[in-house]
């Protein structure tokens, strides 16, 4: 990690909290996150350094988030569904602000009363509440691809999600454009995209997303950055900049949750648990 001074988890609990609430109580991890970020006034130095930068494409910021939303969940502050959607509980709602002294107080006393082992030191507890492993397994996986093999995963994807003649091109000297297709929109209407892929753990930068959209002028109606890392605040206003041709971007958060969508490379499997409960009273009582 660089010098970058990113925020504690304790720092971001408020933020997290308003966020929530101008969403209008409840979004996914990636709402949340951009809209507490963009409270907390973070800029793009602190958002675009890594956790970890040899084991995946999870920024620092994200990964303190998702301390800041186990915390408050285990406050009674927030509650999260098996779809990966965060939502504020009642107490939630009635709360204007947490004092994040108190809420790190409270979790640490419960987690200390709850353990067999000693207590955690510092400032973690074992594993955030966060997304599955699987996530980051299927990132790195991505990333040991060949490049015409991710390419070609990408083609596929478009296939599978409504593109026609998807070819991909790959040539050099062609402005870094992949590939491209036409989505067909209820069979009435057709848009012309070219799309790129980047490989990437780190963030992709405006200066990627002005070269793509310099390539893509006058060849198609609309283009599409894929990449497994993230981009920046910067490329994403830049993606959507009034009076230029439209950007669409899909971060690896999105790929992977696309990618599992399809069943491409994964595969889920429901498991049905069984929790049988003693009712000791009813029983003694006999």
């Amino acid at each position: 990690m660089t010098d970058v001074n990113v925020p504690t988890y304790d720092a971001m609990m408020n933020p997290v909290l308003k966020a929530l609430k101008e969403l209008g109580g409840s979004g996914t991890i990636q709402e949340i996150d951009a809209k507490a970020s963009e409270i907390a006034g973070l800029t793009d130095d602190q958002l675009e350094v890594l956790h970890n930068p040899d084991k995946g494409s999870q920024t620092e910021v994200e990964y303190r988030l998702a301390w800041t939303r186990t915390y408050l969940k285990k406050y009674g502050i927030l509650e999260n569904s098996s779809r990966g959607v965060w939502a504020l509980t009642p107490q939630g709602r009635q709360s204007d602000k947490v004092n994040p002294k108190q809420v790190v107080q409270y979790v640490r006393d419960q987690d200390r009363q709850a353990r067999t082992m000693a207590a955690v030191e510092d400032d973690e507890l074992d594993e955030p509440d966060t997304q599955p492993t699987w996530r980051d397994e299927l990132v790195e996986v991505l990333l040991e691809m060949d490049a015409s093999a991710f390419e070609r995963l990408v083609q596929r994807l478009l296939r599978e999600s409504g593109f026609v003649q998807v070819e991909v091109t790959g040539r050099t000297g062609d402005g870094g454009i992949d590939g491209k297709g036409i989505m067909r929109l209820g069979g009435l209407l057709s848009f012309h995209v070219i799309f790129q892929c980047k490989r990437y753990r780190d963030t992709v930068g405006v200066g990627h997303v002005r070269d793509f959209r310099g390539a893509m002028v006058g060849r198609a109606d609309k283009g599409l950055l894929v990449t497994t890392g993230n981009f920046s605040k910067d490329a994403i206003r830049e993606a959507t900049r009034d009076g230029a041709p439209a950007i669409d971007l899909i971060d690896g958060d999105q790929l992977v949750d696309k990618l599992k969508e399809l069943e491409l490379g994964v595969r889920t499997k429901k498991v049905e648990v069984e929790h049988v409960t003693v009712d000791r009273d009813w029983i003694l009582g006999i």
